[in-house]
């Protein structure tokens, strides 16, 4: 029985660590639920022991099995129930944004909306850069963002 509970918890953990690689956010999703179901059962089968129920009054014959074990089962349970159902949600609100699970197609997303972050600061300098020199004086904050750009060397 030990060797069977033993060579589950390996598959389930195995089969989450390799969908965790994955580069669709779907599968990292039903990975880490597959590595938490795999940590239950290696709690339960941890602390497995035979005997009566639990349950008071306990009977002056054999042993009792462990409520300790269970308890702590059934906390992880919903401990990963809801950061499944938080990944779950984060998902989908990625989906609803970029049109995309695919996280090579995120991390390029990412890049295109940095860079165009620094197109459009660099061109608030190069304009406020224009009003001054036109006008020969700078607001405090047309200096403020100046001098922000000068200290960080400018366009890199």
């Amino acid at each position: 029985m030990t060797l069977i509970l033993s060579l589950a918890v390996a598959v389930l953990f195995g089969s989450g660590a390799y969908l965790m690689l994955k580069a669709d956010l779907i599968r990292v999703v039903v990975g880490m639920v597959l590595i938490s179901n795999a940590a239950n059962l290696f709690i339960m089968s941890a602390g497995l022991t035979t005997g009566a129920a639990p349950i008071h009054p306990l009977s002056a014959e054999g042993t009792v099995a462990d409520p300790l074990v269970q308890a702590m089962t059934l906390t992880a349970i919903v401990i990963s129930f809801g950061v499944s159902a938080l990944l779950l949600s984060l998902v989908y609100r990625v989906y609803t944004s970029h049109l995309s699970l695919d996280l090579d197609d995120l991390a390029a997303a990412e890049e295109r909306e940095e860079a165009a972050i620094e197109q459009d600061a660099a061109d608030e300098r190069a304009a406020i850069a224009e009003r001054a020199a036109a006008d020969g004086q700078a607001t405090a904050d047309e200096r403020r963002v100046l001098a922000g750009a000068a200290n960080r060397g400018g366009d890199r």
